[in-house]
């Protein structure tokens, strides 16, 4: 799996700017401007100028959704969550699938927590989420869970949890 690289600027008077080149060196821009709005600028690699959107609050979190949509389809997915009024503070959230290893064990037997410092927040069982669930819940075999934590949280997951 590639990743590609995210850079944020400040800029003063203006917003923070986010910005994300692909692998085919295409460049997409994200400005969250002062005033609330959001602009979104994407520069092919070979086009002369960028082409630009803005959007307003409802609609960035619409098309959020719709990307996150997709992420959450796959089967090892991830995004991380940096705030801009705690610059320090980044969450990231991942999605996996259970294996045989974990298959009839609950959130208590395997004490994720405790042991690794990241939460499941959400598990897809076929047709049916369950958004927070309790400790006693068990799982099965190709259950999909949302774990959200710091990046080393989520790694500690992986290597404790996940492999057998």
């Amino acid at each position: 799996m590639v990743y590609m690289a995210l850079r944020s600027l400040n800029l003063p008077g203006i917003g923070t700017k986010y910005e994300l080149e692909t692998e085919k060196k295409d460049i997409v821009a994200i400005f969250f401007l002062k005033s609330g709005n959001i602009q979104m600028y994407t520069l092919p690699r070979d086009a002369p100028a960028p082409a630009v959107a803005e959007l307003t609050p409802a609609e960035a979190r619409r098309i959020g959704a719709i990307l996150s949509g997709a992420i959450m389809e796959a089967d090892q997915e991830s995004v991380e969550i940096a705030f801009s009024a705690l610059s320090d503070l980044r969450i990231s959230i991942h999605t996996y699938i259970i294996g045989r290893q974990c298959a009839g064990k609950s959130l208590e037997d395997l004490q994720i927590r405790a042991r690794t410092g990241a939460t499941i927040i959400a598990v897809s069982r076929g047709e049916k989420n369950i958004v927070n669930p309790p400790p006693s819940f068990t799982f099965e075999e190709g259950d999909a869970i949302v774990a959200i934590g710091e990046a080393d949280q989520l790694k500690r997951l992986e290597q404790v949890i996940l492999v057998a």
